[in-house]
């Protein structure tokens, strides 16, 4: 079932990663935040953590704003 936006849902951990590519490369950063749990960490490297999805939102909004929108996408953490 797609969300109330109509983008594919995540159906395995498999599909997370390509999922939010696709979503990055489409500036939809709403689409990359529905992947998350309200309490998610994100490891992006460099010792740097991000905590809940506020921080993880504004570092996803940078990622989307630069030029050209490679994917840059920081890794999950269990």
């Amino acid at each position: 079932m797609a969300d109330d936006a109509g983008r594919e849902p995540a159906r395995d951990p498999q599909d997370l990663e390509r999922l939010l590519v696709i979503r990055q490369r489409a500036g939809d950063v709403e689409g990359m935040m529905a992947l998350y749990e309200p309490q998610a960490v994100v490891d992006c490297g460099e010792g740097r953590l991000l905590r809940g999805k506020e921080a993880i939102r504004a570092y996803f909004a940078g990622v989307v704003g630069r030029a050209g929108n490679s994917p840059s996408v920081p890794s999950a953490r269990p």
